[in-house]
C-alpha cells in the first residue's frame, strides 16, 4: 500500500491532478485529504502561536484578547468561506462532465467573488468590532486589546478570501499540496514575526495581529501565482474576471447553505464564548488556549469532509453512483481513524500540551477541562460532517444545513440558557459539545442513508 501511495504521489506531483473517476479510491482520498488536513493544522498552529506568544511573553489579558476573538471572527467570516465550498463543487462538477470552457468561466467567477467578499468583510469588520465584543460580554480588562486585534485581523480579509477560493479551485482537481506549501510558508513567517514584534518590539496584540495579516498576504499571493501559471482551463487571467450569473448562482446555491452552517455554528459558539466570558478572564484565557486543539482535531474531519464533497461531486456528475457510496465509506473510516488518534493525544497529554501556552495554574485548569470535556470527543463530528459533505457533493446543500442548525446551534443556545444558567460551571458548559454532536450525527446519518436508498 505504501509503495502504491508514493508511486501515485510521484505522478501527482507532475500533474497536480487526481483522477477521481477511475481506479482505486483509498490512496487517492488519503493523498487528497492528508495534505489538506496538515495545511489546516499548520494554519491553526501558526494562529495559536499568537495566543502562545502573548500568553508567555505578555499577559493573560492579552492572551484572552487574542483567543476570545475567534468566535466573533468566525461568525463574520464563515459565510464567505462557505462560498469557497460552492466554488469547489461547481468546478469539480465541470471536471466530472469534462466541460472545459465552463471550468474557465467558473474559475474567474470564483476569484471575482473572493475579491468582492474580502473587501466587504474588511469594511464590516472595522465597523462592528467593538459592538460585537460588547455583546459577547468581553471582560473589561480585555476589551480594548480585543478590539485592536479584531480590527487589525480584518485588514487581511481580502487575502484570506483569495487564499480560500484559490485553494478551492486547486483542490477541485485534486491538488491539495500547493495550498499546503503556501500556508506553510505564510505560517513560518507568522511565527517569526510574532516573536520579533512581541518579544523585541513589545507590540503585544498589535504585533501578533500584524504578523497574521502579513502571513495571510504571503499565502494568498502564492496561490494567485500558482493559478496564473496553471495550465488551461484552470489558468487565472485578471482581465477575464467577471461575475457571470450562471456560475455565481451555482456557487451561491451550494456555498451559501455551507456558509450559513458555519455561520450558525459561530452564533452558537458566540453564545458559548459569552457564557465563558461571564466566568472571568482566567476562564476565557484557558478556553482560548484549549480551543486551538478543538480546531486542530476538527481539521481532520474537515479534510475528509472536503474529500467526500469533491470526490462525490465529480463521480455523481459522471453518473458513478456506486463509486459515490465507496467514497462515503472510505472517507468516514479514514476520518474516524485520524480524528480519533488526534483526540486521544489531546486527552492523554493535555497537561503537557497546555503548559506550552501558560504557566498560570488558574488558566491551566480551565484549559485542561476543555480538553477533557470537548476536544476528547471531537471524533464524533465525522458522523454528521462527512454525510453532510456527501449530500452537498450530490447537490443537496440545504438539508444538512437545516439539520446542523437544529441539532447543534439551537441545541447549544438552549443549553446555555437553561442547563448552564442553573448550573454555571465550566465543565457543564463544555459538555454541550459532545451532546450536540450526538444529536446532529443521528439526524444527518439518517438523511444520508434515506437519500442514498432513494437514489439506488
Amino acid at each position: 500500500m505504501l509503495k502504491k501511495f508514493f508511486h501515485y504521489h510521484h505522478k501527482h506531483d507532475k500533474s497536480h491532478q487526481i483522477d477521481m473517476l477511475h481506479g482505486s479510491l483509498l490512496d487517492k482520498i488519503l493523498i487528497f485529504s492528508l495534505p489538506l488536513a496538515i495545511s489546516m493544522i499548520l494554519q491553526q498552529l501558526f494562529n495559536s502561536a499568537d495566543v502562545a506568544v502573548v500568553g508567555r511573553f505578555d499577559s493573560h489579558q492579552a492572551m484572552a484578547a487574542v483567543g476570545s476573538n475567534g468566535a466573533a471572527i468566525n461568525l463574520m467570516v464563515n459565510l464567505f468561506v462557505g462560498l469557497s465550498i460552492g466554488a469547489n463543487v461547481v468546478v469539480a462538477k465541470y471536471i466530472g462532465k469534462n466541460e472545459i470552457s465552463k471550468i474557465q468561466d467558473a474559475v474567474h467567477t470564483s476569484i471575482a467573488i473572493a475579491l468582492v467578499s474580502g473587501v466587504l468583510l474588511l469594511i464590516w469588520g472595522l465597523c462592528i468590532a467593538r459592538p460585537i465584543l460588547i455583546l459577547m460580554n468581553t471582560p473589561d480588562d480585555v476589551m480594548d486589546l480585543a478590539v485592536t486585534y479584531f480590527r487589525i485581523y480584518f485588514f487581511g480579509m481580502p487575502f484570506i478570501m483569495l487564499y480560500n477560493f484559490g485553494s478551492a479551485i486547486l483542490r477541485s482537481k485534486g491538488d491539495s499540496y500547493r495550498p499546503l506549501w503556501s500556508l506553510a510558508l505564510g505560517g513560518v513567517i507568522n511565527v517569526i514575526l510574532n516573536l520579533i514584534f512581541v518579544i523585541i518590539f513589545k507590540w503585544s496584540v498589535v504585533g501578533v495581529g500584524l504578523a497574521t495579516v502579513i502571513s495571510n498576504v504571503v499565502s494568498a499571493l502564492m496561490i494567485v501565482y500558482f493559478l496564473l501559471k496553471e495550465e488551461a482551463p484552470f489558468t487565472l487571467n485578471f482581465r477575464n474576471l467577471s461575475l457571470k450569473k450562471i456560475y455565481a448562482v451555482q456557487i451561491l446555491k451550494i456555498g451559501v447553505p455551507a456558509g450559513l452552517q458555519g455561520m450558525l455554528f459561530s452564533i452558537s459558539n458566540v453564545t458559548i464564548q459569552t457564557a465563558i466570558n461571564s466566568l472571568g478572564s482566567f476562564a476565557s484565557a484557558g478556553s482560548a488556549a484549549a480551543i486551538n486543539f478543538d480546531f486542530i482535531t476538527y481539521y481532520f474531519v474537515g479534510a475528509f469532509t472536503q474529500a467526500a464533497v469533491t470526490f462525490t461531486s465529480q463521480n455523481f456528475s459522471a453518473g458513478n453512483f456506486e463509486r459515490c457510496k465507496k467514497v462515503f465509506n472510505l472517507s468516514m473510516l479514514s476520518g474516524l481513524f485520524f480524528t480519533g488518534a488526534a483526540c486521544a493525544v489531546c486527552a492523554i497529554w493535555k497537561t503537557e500540551i497546555m503548559s506550552l501556552y501558560t504557566s498560570e495554574p488558574e488558566v491551566l485548569h480551565y484549559a485542561e477541562v476543555r480538553m477533557l470535556h470537548a476536544v476528547a470527543f471531537l471524533w464524533m463530528c465525522n458522523l454528521y460532517e462527512i454525510p453532510g459533505g456527501a449530500l452537498r457533493g450530490m447537490g443537496h446543500a440545504t438539508l444538512p444545513t437545516v439539520i446542523v442548525l437544529i441539532g447543534c446551534c439551537v441545541f447549544r443556545i438552549i443549553w446555555c440558557y437553561t442547563i448552564f444558567y442553573f448550573y454555571p460551571d465550566f465543565a457543564i458548559l463544555m459538555d454541550v459539545y459532545p451532546a450536540s454532536w450526538l444529536v446532529a450525527s443521528i439526524a444527518t446519518l439518517w438523511a444520508y442513508y434515506h437519500f442514498s436508498r432513494q437514489l439506488r
